[in-house]
């Protein structure tokens, strides 16, 4: 039996509780890494790239991958490992690290939270659905799922990012570590293996002094849209799906979010 300290036990408590309202990433310890150190990345939850720390937990991650040029390997990472992603002598390039969760569950006790959350994410066409479909107001349950990557340069950071796979997915158009991005940084959102048109993108950029900045996005008829970045800034982008779910037994989900995440940083 694999015995857990009591900072493990939190982090597995906190990993399953319901902090779906709250973004999930991946946060580099150095999103530049110099040729030859270990790279290092945690699994985060919170809102404006400040959250809680959380350990790798396998029952909740149903990929956890990284792209070494452009071969995709599974992770080794052992339960309650902290940072969850810690990888020595990889090579120059661009690394990107992704983990995928299983389905979690949150429960509505208000409908006012339901339509918080769906003005935020810019669903609120599911505020009449949900009425339409004759669900309660109170009580319903929704599941979540997150599909996060991470950019990460080692030594040269020479490369370019792809679509790996994920059901929802943001796509960076070009190097944020070797490219000119003063025209700004172009990605494409994903969903269902087509390009998801009309899509908002929050993104969170956090300056050297830790300021965090919040803008919204809008993609066009192709899932595509050019961000302005700036130098020295960290980044996340967010893009929700929502899909109306019918519940097989009384008290299953009658909701399902897919959160897709793509974290990065714009040297100096």
């Amino acid at each position: 039996m694999t015995r857990l300290s009591k900072f493990t036990i939190m982090a597995m408590c906190m990993i399953g509780a319901p902090l779906q309202a709250h973004e999930f990433w991946i946060e580099a310890e150095d999103y530049t890494a110099a040729s030859g150190t270990t790279v290092s990345a945690t699994f985060r939850n919170g809102q404006e790239l400040s959250g809680a720390v959380l350990s790798y937990i396998p029952a909740r991650s149903a990929r956890f991958d990284m792209v070494v040029g452009q071969e995709v390997v599974p992770v080794s990472s052992r339960i309650g490992n902290n940072p969850a992603f810690q990888v020595a002598g990889l090579p120059d390039g661009l690394l990107t690290v992704i983990q995928e969760t299983t389905a979690q569950t949150l429960v509505y006790s208000e409908w006012e939270k339901w339509v918080k959350f769906t003005e935020h994410k810019d669903f609120t066409f599911a505020q009449q659905a949900h009425i339409d479909r004759g669900l309660p107001q109170e009580g319903f349950k929704e599941s979540y799922l997150r599909y996060a990557k991470a950019l990460i340069a080692v030594g040269d950071g020479a490369g370019s990012d792809a679509r790996r796979g994920l059901r929802a997915e943001i796509v960076a158009g070009a190097n944020p570590y070797t490219d000119d991005l003063s025209g700004g940084l172009p990605v494409q959102v994903f969903f269902d293996d087509a390009p998801k048109a009309n899509a908002q993108v929050e993104m969170f950029a956090k300056a050297p002094n830790g300021e965090v900045e919040v803008t919204l996005h809008r993609t066009d008829a192709d899932g595509r849209v050019t961000l302005p970045v700036v130098a020295g800034h960290e980044y996340l982008l967010d893009s929700v799906t929502v899909l109306p779910v019918e519940p097989a037994l009384e008290g299953d989900p009658v909701w399902q979010t897919h959160w897709a995440a793509l974290t990065f940083a714009v040297p100096q």
